[in-house]
């Protein structure tokens, strides 16, 4: 066969394969940026432990404030590698550290309102045990090297009430707003409400408007829930849990990852930014465990290897609907260490090779 004949035949061959290949969807456009992964940080394991009958048990000596008596004898295997407690400067480098080594672009740290229902006090904000871990990240030696926001956890205990008081709480915020370090959505400080059922358009707009007022080009406000009133720019969610309170029953973890995708999918006013669940399994702080919260659904059999499905899935869904969320192709974790509730990336005895926080960076690195 001629050269000239051979060359005509690897051309039709290529032509050929060119017509039958399909581009997958998941895979991202050339050039696209990576996923920025997000991850709640529940500050509950700092101060001193409030749910013990007797503070001088064994079990609650030197407990922070939300273990409980049942966490010891039936969830132990949740203790983290450096102990319940984490409120020390030297345990948040660490966190950091691992953070951004696995796939962690940044934090939000759940914030709290003083007085609730009240005007802002604003000793009583700064003295709450809940706010350490957001101080000591401030503090710390290598905070450059994750990026933090707040989530602001508006619910019972901590609601903020009136226009003017959702103005003096980004007055509050105003300087973490303009730390560099600060995550942007389109530019501007991202904050994430809790209940966005609890402000109403007056109180969205008196926050945008003190934000313009103390220098800051506006906010990238998302609403967690279902719905969320005019004046937020994003939705989003904390968790999506079923059977939240409908008693005790074990669930396959595929049936929370369904209830996930469902909330993705659909046309919005607004750009969604996705939300995983880790895991769910709030056993520990059930009934008489002194926080009392109701029985529900818990999802035990979770793996590795569904986990890192279940974020591929919120990655592939920003590929495929680049119009529905964010340019910065922002995923939220429920969560970095929400320990009672079952919802945990950092290294615990049970996990102590952190192999759910390693599966985030092994998504990441693969986009």
């Amino acid at each position: 066969m001629s050269q000239s004949k051979s060359l005509l035949t690897v051309l039709v061959v290529l032509v050929l394969f060119a017509c039958n290949v399909r581009v997958s969807p998941a895979q991202p456009a050339p050039g696209q940026k990576p996923p920025e992964i997000g991850a709640y940080y529940f500050d509950g394991w700092a101060g001193r432990n409030r749910h013990a009958d007797n503070p001088d048990e064994p079990w609650a000596k030197n407990a922070p404030t939300h273990l409980t008596r049942r966490f010891v004898e039936e969830f132990s295997d949740r203790e983290p590698v450096w102990g319940w407690r984490d409120d020390a400067l030297e345990i948040m480098e660490r966190q950091i550290d691992l953070a951004a080594d696995n796939g962690i672009s940044f934090f939000l740290f759940c914030w709290y309102w003083r007085d609730n229902q009240g005007p802002i006090n604003a000793d009583a904000i700064a003295a709450l045990p809940h706010h350490t871990s957001l101080n000591l990240y401030m503090k710390a030696r290598n905070k450059h090297r994750i990026k933090f926001g707040l989530l602001v956890a508006n619910h019972s205990g901590s609601e903020i009430v009136g226009p003017q008081n959702w103005g003096d709480a980004v007055k509050y915020w105003l300087p973490y707003f303009s730390d560099p370090q600060h995550v942007t959505v389109d530019g501007k400080p991202l904050v994430v409400l809790f209940d966005s059922k609890g402000i109403d358009e007056q109180g969205l707009a008196r926050m945008q408007q003190a934000a313009r007022a103390g220098g800051i080009d506006g906010l990238a406000i998302a609403g967690c829930g279902a719905a969320a009133p005019e004046g937020f720019t994003h939705r989003t969610h904390y968790n999506i849990i079923p059977g939240y309170a409908a008693g005790s029953e074990a669930h396959p973890y595929s049936e929370l990852v369904a209830a996930h995708v469902k909330n993705w999918s659909g046309s919005r006013e607004k750009p969604y930014i996705p939300e995983i669940t880790v895991g769910w399994d709030k056993r520990p702080w059930e009934e008489k465990s002194g926080l009392n919260q109701k029985p529900g659904w818990y999802f035990p059999e979770r793996t590795v290897d569904q986990f890192k499905d279940f974020l591929k899935k919120a990655v592939t869904w920003m590929d495929e609907h680049p119009e529905e969320t964010t340019k910065e192709r922002m995923v939220l974790l429920y969560a970095w260490n929400e320990l009672g509730e079952g919802g945990y990336l950092v290294p615990t005895k049970g996990d102590p090779e952190a192999k759910y926080l390693k599966a985030v960076k092994e998504v990441v690195e693969k986009r």
